[in-house]
Formats: structure tokens, sequence, C-alpha cells
């Protein structure tokens, strides 16, 4: 571990509301020298990993979300980071440690030690607490299996496959003993979905030109949608209603199509939603939230798959603190696959 002495304190600052497309101009990048004075049970932490969200967007709509208030202006940006303790006033973690919390898009955080977690780093390498081992991971078990309910044989749907959710989900249903289908954008991404995470078939969504005939594709390859998990919204979704099987399952975790301007103003909706009502189906809002209380379920099921090599986890890791703006519009162009994260 490096001096911690005269160390530069750097912060992004979410300055300005987006009504678009979320860039450098949004935010105000911040130095000072660091302060590294403790109290007691207080840890002083630098981060070597950040993560980068979709959900940070829907935290700046300014109509009501799943929180009753917008994210703040002039404060740090709100997310998750893995870090390493450089100093500690708490018997349970000492220097070097590897840790977890919500210490936002800073270069270093003082924290109490209830806010932190411990990370194994034998079990996974540690950005894995961001991803497959984090809130994604536990965002695709539980929505999958609680939402979800899929059953051997049946024909699971997953749009935004080749996302650091969506992907999970896609491995999660194929040991569930489910056919998938994974929607993703560009021929490489399905490529990937297929001959990496063992979907059965994928499409391009960039390929079709209108919801009518992306449905006739799904169609003609599914016979039809038990469950679908969404993580798009937009045409992927309208194309997915009208071939919903009886007693289908529709999970919406995400709608990242309408976070750029559509959550503010938002599109004309909700449609065809008669198909619901036609075959008996259920549509159900999850949120990595409701399941936190059950993190050390999720991470007894999948940290020994992870151990064993037997999932794919991949990562889009891009170095540099100052980054990390263009990094949250990448999300939304379509630039990674698997997990983003900027490393520090």
């Amino acid at each position: 571990m490096t001096s911690i002495e005269n160390q530069i304190h750097q912060q992004w600052i979410y300055s300005r509301h987006p009504t678009g497309i979320v860039s450098d101009e949004h935010y105000e990048l911040r130095n000072q020298l660091l302060d590294t004075s403790l109290d007691r049970d207080e840890v002083l932490i630098a981060a070597r990993y950040i993560s980068v969200d979709p959900y940070m967007r829907i935290n700046q709509s300014s109509k009501p979300t799943y929180n009753p208030e917008p994210h703040p202006l002039n404060t740090v940006q709100a997310a998750g980071v893995v870090g390493q303790v450089l100093a500690s006033n708490a018997a349970s973690l000492k220097e070097g440690d590897w840790v977890f919390g919500m210490t936002g898009w800073q270069s270093h955080a003082r924290v109490h030690v209830s806010a932190l977690t411990k990370i194994d780093p034998t079990i996974a390498p540690v950005s894995t607490a961001l991803g497959v081992l984090g809130m994604p991971g536990r965002t695709a078990w539980f929505g999958l299996t609680e939402a979800g309910k899929p059953h051997a044989g049946e024909v699971v749907v997953v749009s935004g496959a080749a996302g650091a959710v969506g992907s999970l989900v896609v491995q999660f249903a194929k040991r569930h003993g489910a056919k998938v289908l994974g929607i993703a954008g560009g021929a490489e991404k399905c490529a990937w979905l297929k001959d990496k995470l063992g979907a059965d078939w994928t499409l391009d969504y960039k390929a079709y030109s209108d919801d009518v005939t992306l449905s006739q594709e799904i169609l003609k390859l599914t016979s039809g949608v038990d469950v679908y998990f969404d993580n798009v919204g937009g045409m992927v979704t309208d194309a997915i209603l009208p071939i919903i099987k009886r007693r289908a399952r529709i999970i919406i975790c995400g709608q990242i199509s309408q976070y750029s301007g559509g959550l503010d103003v938002a599109e004309m909706g909700p449609r065809l939603l008669q198909h619901m009502l036609y075959q008996r189906a259920t549509i159900q809002g999850i949120l990595a939230r409701d399941y936190l209380h059950r993190m050390d379920e999720m991470l007894a099921i999948v940290s020994p798959w992870v151990k064993a090599g037997e999932l794919v986890f991949e990562e889009t890791i891009i170095d540099g603190f100052e980054q990390l703006p263009s990094a949250l519009n990448s999300l939304f162009t379509g630039e990674h696959r698997g997990k983003l994260l900027v490393k520090v």
C-alpha cells in the first residue's frame, strides 16, 4: 500500500439534470487534498473498481421513480465501489482488506465500518462484488426464479441479454432446464450468447425495422413465450406481448430504451396489455433492493458456480477515473458486453 499522505481526492459531482443522453456536461470533476483523519470505527478506503449502471439514469429523472426524489444535484454520483482499506479505526478491517460499499464516484471515501462489506478475494476476482456476486447477480437470480418461476422445457426470452443482468439470466434459465432466446444488439453479441452462454436461439434486434417482423421471427423460433425477462422495453417488448403463452410471466427489470428522455416525457403507453388479459398472464416489476436482505442466500447458490468456473461473467473494464461520465453514456449506445466497470 502507498502512503496516504498528500494524496489527491477526486470526485465526480452530479451538477446538471440531463433531458437526453447523459455526458460530461452533467458532471463536475473536483480535486482536493485527501482528509486522512478518522473517528472511531471509521475506515478510509481507496476505490479500485467503480460501478456504472443503468439505474443511475433512472435516479436522474425529474419525475418520481422508485425513489421519492431524484438524485440531488451538486453531490457525488451514487454508485457501488470495490475498494481497499488504506487506514482503519475498526477492529474488523485492516489495511489492505478488500471491501464493497456504496461510496459513489470518488477516488477515496471515509465511511463507518457498518457501511462496508468485506470481500473474500479467494472466491473470485474482487470486481465480481459489483457483478455476478453483487447487485446484477442478485437481480438476475431472484428476478428470474421468484418472479419468472421458470420450469424445465419452457421458453424464456431475455432482452438486453448481453448485459450484466441479462447474461446471467440466460445462464440461470438454462440451469432450470428452460429453452432460452437471447435478444441483443449486433451479430457479435448474439454469437457470444449462443457460443459462450449456451442460449438456444439469439436475435439481433437491430436487424428488424419494426416490432411486427421481430415478433414473427421470435414466434417462428420459439412457438411462443412462457417467461419474458425485460431489460429494455420499447420495440422489443411490443414484439413479445402478442406472442406470450397462457399464464406467461413477464418480469420488468429495466426499460433502458426509455431512459434517455422517455422517463421525463413518456412515449405513448402502456400498449398491448390486452394480451395480458387474453393469456391471463402476470407482469411484475423487480428491483435489486427488493432482495437485498437475501444476499447471503443468493451467494450460497451462485458463489460455488463462480468458483468452479461454471458461469460466464464477462466484464468490460474502462481504465481511468476521468472516464466515468463517458462510461455511463456508453450504456445507452451498446458499446459493452457483460458488467461495465471503471478501474481507478
